[in-house]
């Protein structure tokens, strides 16, 4: 997600709908026909440098001092929602200006997958059928391995939802995610009161469990199933909830991200429950009682990042242009492999 308001011509933002809606199973790509559709929104920024800066001893057991960043594939314009498909052993990544989801396989080959307005988060569900947030269309949607897909959620009491932004797999098999007005198209109307985070079954049926966030966005599970962190970005906070049976209760704050370029915005977790989170310079490590471990300074401003590889040892980080990977000492915990296997009732 773009850290400002996504700016589509009137004439793309009719087109995508007249392509989208009224189809329950999409066959043929959904490419705005205005001005964006292939064309950088973001002016290019100047490149960073690769460090691991630690805040306290702890963070060495995460990533070793060498540890080196390389680049996987490059040529995207604003990339985000990143997924690893431990099935087919590749990557999926959205392009939020180039307005496609593509597979990014680890020898930097890459495919288009869809075209689609703006799209953002990424999560594959208990079923491991891929679930992306479609900021264009305000929906949910659920998008095969060959492309089609089919519209989940759009409206919640009646009302079009904002920009639906991120999206997690939780304990119960349901999906949760983040609706900002962050990625609402130019000219649309904001037809909700607030900026929510949602329950979702299999169903599309949804729930609205919290709006006291001013922007929610990144949104992951410790590995117990018992908290539910959600960043809030304008705060630039890390807030956490306690999660009991399908409900989230006591919000309050974890961690809270100094001043600079870039915010929390994406968010995983470790095996640890060490909560890793984009802020200025690149991705901040926090402990579960949110003290600050440690940076990992990226080249390029990074609005996402997925654990990979075979064993989930590997951090992919989505840079505004490219693709890079870091190997790492820690595993991620990825719901969407441990509660595939075991669903909690």
């Amino acid at each position: 997600m773009r850290i400002c308001t996504l700016a589509l011509s009137a004439a793309g933002f009719l087109a995508v709908l007249a392509a989208s809606v009224g189809a329950p199973a999409q066959t043929s790509p959904v490419v705005p026909q205005g001005a964006t559709s292939q064309e950088p929104q973001h002016k290019p920024e100047t490149p960073g440098q690769f460090a691991l800066q630690a805040e306290s001893p702890k963070f060495w057991d995460l990533v070793d001092k060498n540890a080196s960043l390389e680049k996987v594939t490059t040529g995207f314009s604003f990339t985000e929602g990143p997924v690893w498909d431990e099935k087919g052993g590749f990557l999926y990544v959205s392009d939020e200006d180039q307005n496609r989801v593509a597979r990014v396989y680890p020898d930097g080959r890459e495919e288009t997958v869809l075209s689609i307005g703006d799209p953002d988060g990424a999560t594959f569900d208990q079923h491991h059928q891929l679930i992306e947030t479609a900021s264009v269309l305000r929906a949910m949607i659920r998008l095969a391995p060959d492309g089609k897909y089919e519209v989940l959620a759009d409206r919640y009491d009646g009302k079009k939802l904002n920009s639906p932004n991120d999206v997690v797999l939780g304990p119960d098999g349901a999906l949760y995610f983040t609706d900002p007005t962050l990625d609402l198209v130019e000219g649309a109307k904001q037809e909700l009161p607030y900026e929510g985070i949602f329950r979702m079954e299999d169903t599309g049926a949804l729930k609205l469990l919290a709006t006291d966030m001013a922007v929610p966005n990144g949104i992951a599970f410790s590995p117990d199933g018992k908290r539910l962190y959600v960043n809030d970005t304008r705060a630039r906070e890390i807030r956490v909830y306690d999660f009991i049976h399908g409900e989230i209760k006591n919000g309050r704050l974890l961690a809270k991200e100094g001043p600079g370029r870039g915010g929390p915005d994406g968010m995983k977790v470790d095996v640890k429950g060490n909560v890793w989170v984009t802020g200025p310079g690149g991705v901040w490590v926090f402990d579960p009682h949110g003290n600050h471990l440690g940076t990992v300074n990226l080249i390029e401003h990074a609005a996402n990042f997925a654990w990979g590889d075979a064993d989930f040892s590997t951090l992919y980080f989505c840079g505004r242009t490219s693709i890079y990977k870091l190997n790492m000492k820690v595993k991620g915990f990825v719901p969407y492999v441990v509660y595939a296997k075991s669903v909690i009732p």
